[in-house]
Order: structure tokens, then sequence, then C-alpha cells
């Protein structure tokens, strides 16, 4: 019997909305970053970009545990010597979240031309209000 490989022209992309209330951010990426490369679907296959669009709500509360918020580091540089910039993950979550949870699914995708594709699929907004209930996305249980 042979394997069935998708061809990019019969992808066909849902959209997927999670709630970060309360949740934690590893969590979170990984169920996204699942639903962006796709590997929730059968028909995944891991040289066509397969995957749905994922919309976070509440990124600005969304937990991190240990001592994460002081600890863990955000690296910027802007390419000029000595330009890098090192922010701590607690200055990050009260100014930019979003960004937060972008590097987080990120990190968690494949490190190949297909990323950037990925990433763009990924929503994140602050609060309960998106702009995206045109698609009507289905809520996943994280």
């Amino acid at each position: 019997m042979k394997s069935y490989q998708i061809k990019p022209a019969e992808v066909v992309r849902k959209w997927y909305i999670i709630d970060g209330a309360d949740k934690i951010l590893g969590r979170i990426a990984s169920r996204a970053a699942m639903a962006v490369m796709g590997k929730n679907k059968p028909i995944y296959t891991p040289n066509v970009d397969c995957g749905d669009f994922v919309i976070v709500i509440n990124a600005d509360k969304i937990k991190l545990t240990g001592k994460k918020l002081e600890q863990k580091l955000d690296f910027t540089h802007s390419g000029y010597p000595t330009g890098d910039k090192y922010t701590p993950y607690g200055i990050l979550m009260k100014k930019n979240p979003e960004r937060a949870v972008m590097l987080a699914v990120k990190g968690m995708l494949p490190k190949n031309k297909l990323r950037d594709r990925m990433i763009k699929r990924i929503k994140s907004y602050q609060g309960d209000k998106h702009p995206h209930t045109a698609e009507k996305p289905v809520t996943i249980k994280v």
C-alpha cells in the first residue's frame, strides 16, 4: 500500500483559538506549534506546509513557572557592534506579552525554510478581543 503525500495546493487551513488566561507559556506554545505545523492532521507531511492558523488570546495573563520571570532573558541585537540587548521576561511580559508567545512558538517549530511561513500563522493578542471572528475559530483546550 502506498502512503499519501499531500500537495501544497490541496491544503485546507482551519482557524483555532487558544485562551491563555492562567495557563503556562510552554503548554500553550507546544499546542500552538503542533497546530501550526499540521501535526494534528492525519495528512501531515514534513516537507509541506500543511498547518493551520492559531489565535492566542489573553497573552497578558499567561504565566511562567519557577524563576523564569527574573532569570529568562530575551536577546535582541541592533546589528551594530555592542548592540546587544537583554530583556528579562518579567519586563517583556508587561510590555509585550505577544512577543513572548511568538518566541516560545518559534523555538518549537522546525529550523528550516518552512518556519518563516509557519510563524506568520500565529496571531497573539492581549485581552479577549481579536479581529478574526469572521473565520469562526474553533477552541483548543490546553
